[in-house]
């Protein structure tokens, strides 16, 4: 599924799914550097990201893999 990943002002992650409309914040992840890891968001969803360099900028959309609750 297509997520954008973006950092607000504050410095919170959060991620975009628009087939579902949905924004949720990013709670918890697996590696510091986000990419090629596991995501959790708030709505207690885990995402696999894909891997990419440490330095990618944000906003951007990824395609993502929703991995069973």
């Amino acid at each position: 599924m297509k997520v954008m990943i973006r950092r607000n002002t504050q410095g919170v992650l959060s991620a975009y799914v628009a087939k579902k409309d949905l924004e949720e914040p990013i709670v918890a992840q697996e590696r510091t550097d986000l990419w090629g890891g596991t995501i959790r968001l708030a709505n207690g969803w885990q995402l696999l990201l894909p891997d990419m360099a440490a330095d990618t900028r944000l906003p951007i959309t990824v395609e993502a893999k929703r991995l069973a609750d």
